[in-house]
Parts: structure tokens; C-alpha cells; sequence
């Protein structure tokens, strides 16, 4: 083989292989989506105003929030267990399920409080939960995280459907039953800065002050003690005219840990946009955190809280980076085979040559073995083994090889001259006798 010849297989070689790689990132990947299904709650609802505020964040990077209604956190969980459900990501309230390995869901990140509000009618104040024995009272809807908490929350205090009018409600409803004296009292969930809290610390309904807090929540750590102080609904009207003790659930961004990496970061992103600012419970930059252990922390959130974005996309636009990601995972190990090509096939092709020298060599030892082993040969045998020795030296005259081995060529030949040379010994002293 020409020297021409072995770069022009190299060459070849190294072609064939990218082509390969590349009709395989086209055909074997799928195209990257630019679709997220997110289940969040009630269309007026605290989890639904976080996916809106989402949505045009996340379209920057060309990604549509598909955002898709339920009736809460429990709804939002069984929709993302379901390995065949198109939903991918979701908010979850903490406290509200008891999660299980074989959910196959991530934290993406802790992304706000979710204060509990209990809000009543009369005269009495009412600060302990134990005090609604006996009253007519909402707990939310089936479905939701604020059923299940309420739940909890009143059997602490020795409360239940026995003994007590628990009726299933949501928060618009409540609140009307409350203003038309339906109620006396009624729970409800969400930022202070939400329509239905609005009109709720605008009203001369009563709001609870959890003095019991602190041991409610050593009893429910999923939830935390904060303080709503004096005058954050209004400072014109001193709403309300004292600090309050709140309750407050954590909100939870989940997803199934199937969903795209890159996909991650962005929603961490817009997590840390939406998230980010102080408000009334949280200074500045509390939120989004990781500070959750009720599902597995995702990797990606884990490296973005610690070194923020992947290189390429800081520096790069979203959809550019991800297809050089793409790309360069489908390519790696066709570079490593191109090296490990390029290492392997000088001695492939060595070996090759070794290979046709190494038949000559056997016949050569073949023949000189033969010539050791008899003594007194025949002339007719001597004859014989001087036209095989011809006939090697011929053959290993026609060998084709590059110039580089042109040494083990000629070291063929000393060998073919050195059992010529033993065969006309033995034919000389066969002469002599």
C-alpha cells in the first residue's frame, strides 16, 4: 500500500464516521421542545399568577408555558406522577403530600410562602384554632393544598367533622358566604397582593392571629411562622391595627426529573425574576431557594445556586447553546473514536504488512528446519529445496509495500540468503562424499 494510498483510507475514514455522527444527531435526536405543560391551580389563583408572570420570561428564549389549570396542589401532583401525562411542571404546596421514590419528581426551587389566612365574623376575637368548635366553617376544595393543611391544622386542635361544620369551598365563595353570614369562618391561601386577600383585608371581617404558631408549626414542619405587620394592607387605614402571626406553606416548583436540563435553567431564571424581590414576609433575594426536602433536589438547580448558568449559555443565545450542547454530546464519542481511528490505524495497517512478510518467514523456517533434519539428502531432495528457496526469494522480490519497510524486506532476504547459503553447505558436503 502506498503512502498516497493509506492517507487517502485515513482520510475516507475520518469522513464516513462524521457523516455518520451527523445523520445521527438529525434523525435520532428529536428536535429540541420549545413546549412546557405546567399545571399550576385556580385560574385566580396565587400558582396561576406566577406561571402568567412566567410565561413571557421563558418566550424571550422562544419556550411557550403551556399553563394548564387544576384545582391545586394535590391535583398538580397526581397529574405529574403520571408518567404518560403530558404535564411537566408544576407547583406544589409543602405539607401537602407525602412524596414516594418511585415519583420520579425533582424541586426545581422553593419559590415563595404561601401564608395561611383565617379569616371570621363577630365580635370574639378568635386566635386559637380550638375556638371554631361548633361553627360553620370553609376548608377549601378537594384537590387542593389548603384542604389538606386546614385538615391538620384543626385536628391539632381537637376539630373535626363531628363536631364542627367543615364545608368544602373555594375562596370566592367563601368569602361571599362569609360577608353574608353563611360562614363564621373560613380559611384561605395566597399573597397578600392577590384580588381575593385584597378585598379580604378591606372587609370588616376579623383576620386570626396564630399565637400558637410556634408550636403548630413544630408540630407541621413543613409550615413556617411569619408576621404580617401592622398596616401592610393599608397605612391610610392602619390595616390591620396590629402585627399578625401567620402560618405560611412553602411553594414548590416540580417537575419530573425527565425534563430537559436546559429547560431547568430557564424556568430558574424566570423563578429568580419573578421571585427575587422583598415583599412582607422575605427580604431581598430569599427566594427562590432549595430549601425543601420533600422531593429530590434537581442537579441543575444544585448547580445553578452555585455557579448560576451553564458557560454556553450565558454568553450565547438560548436556542444556539443548547444546539451546541446537543451537538457536542452527540459528537464527543465519534471524536473519540476518530482519535482512537487515527492512533489505531498506522498499526492496523503495520500489521497488515507485518502479516505478508511473516508468510515467507514461516516457509523460510519451514524449509531450513527440513534442511537440519536430514543429514544425507538426495540430490534430488538438495534440487528440490534449492527451487523452494528460489521460489521465496522470487515471491518476496514481488512484495508491494511502502518504502518506510523496506528494511524488514531486505532483512526477509538476509534470511532467505542465509538458508541458501546452508542448503548449498550441505549440497557441497553430499559432493565431497
Amino acid at each position: 500500500m502506498t503512502r498516497g494510498r493509506r492517507w487517502l483510507l485515513i482520510i475516507g475514514s475520518i469522513v464516513v464516521l462524521v457523516l455518520f455522527g451527523w445523520t445521527l444527531v438529525v434523525i435520532l435526536k428529536p428536535a429540541f421542545q420549545r413546549r412546557i405543560v405546567i399545571t399550576t391551580g385556580a385560574d385566580n389563583g396565587i400558582y396561576r399568577s406566577f406561571a402568567d408572570r412566567y410565561a413571557p420570561l421563558l418566550k424571550r428564549d422562544g419556550i411557550q408555558l403551556d399553563i394548564r389549570s387544576s384545582s391545586g396542589s394535590v391535583e398538580n401532583y397526581q397529574r405529574l406522577i403520571n408518567p404518560d401525562s403530558e404535564y411537566e411542571v408544576g407547583f406544589i404546596q409543602s405539607g401537602t403530600v407525602s412524596p414516594k421514590e418511585s415519583d420520579n419528581l425533582q424541586t426545581i426551587a422553593a419559590v415563595s410562602y404561601e401564608p395561611i389566612w383565617v379569616f371570621y365574623r363577630g365580635n370574639t376575637v378568635i386566635d386559637r384554632l380550638a375556638q371554631l368548635r361548633g361553627k360553620r366553617v370553609s376548608v377549601g376544595v378537594p384537590g387542593s393544598g389548603l384542604l389538606n393543611v386546614s385538615m391538620v391544622l384543626l385536628g391539632y386542635s381537637g376539630i373535626n367533622a363531628g363536631n364542627t361544620t367543615l364545608l368544602q369551598m373555594d375562596a370566592p365563595k367563601a368569602y361571599r358566604a362569609l360577608e353574608s353570614g353563611q360562614l363564621d369562618a373560613a380559611f384561605f391561601i395566597g399573597r397578600p397582593d392577590a384580588p381575593i386577600q385584597k378585598a379580604l383585608l378591606a372587609s370588616n371581617l376579623k383576620l386570626m392571629s396564630f399565637v400558637q404558631a410556634e408550636a403548630l408549626v413544630q408540630q407541621f414542619p413543613s409550615l413556617s411562622r411569619i408576621i404580617f405587620p401592622r398596616g401592610s394592607a393599608s397605612i391610610a387605614d392602619d390595616l390591620p391595627r396590629t402585627d399578625v402571626t401567620l402560618l405560611a406553606a412553602t411553594a414548590l416548583l416540580v417537575s419530573k426529573d425527565t425534563l430537559h436540563p436546559a429547560l431547568t435553567y430557564l424556568l430558574l431564571d424566570a423563578a429568580r425574576t419573578v421571585h427575587g424581590g422583598e415583599d412582607y414576609f422575605t427580604p431581598l433575594g430569599t427566594f427562590p431557594n432549595l430549601n425543601s426536602g420533600e422531593f429530590p433536589v434537581s442537579d441543575e438547580s444544585t448547580r445553578y445556586f452555585k455557579s448560576g448558568r451553564p458557560f454556553l449559555q450565558r454568553y450565547l443565545p438560548f436556542w444556539l447553546a443548547s444546539l451546541i450542547e446537543r451537538r457536542f454530546l452527540i459528537l464527543v464519542p465519534f471524536m473519540a473514536l476518530l482519535i482512537g481511528l487515527l492512533q489505531a490505524l498506522p498499526r492496523l495497517i503495520e500489521a497488515r504488512i507485518k502479516r505478508r512478510l511473516v508468510v515467507w518467514y514461516r516457509e523460510i523456517k519451514a524449509l531450513e528446519d527440513e534442511v537440519w533434519r536430514n543429514a544425507r539428502p538426495t540430490p534430488a531432495q538438495i534440487a528440490k529445496w534449492r527451487d523452494e528457496i528460489e521460489d521465496i526469494d522470487a515471491n518476496a522480490s514481488r512484495i508491494r509495500i511502502p518504502h518506510r519497510y523496506f528494511q524488514d524486506v531486505y532483512a526477509l532476504k538476509q534470511a532467505i540468503g542465509i538458508v541458501r547459503d546452508r542448503i548449498s553447505h550441505v549440497a557441497g558436503k553430499v559432493a565431497e562424499e
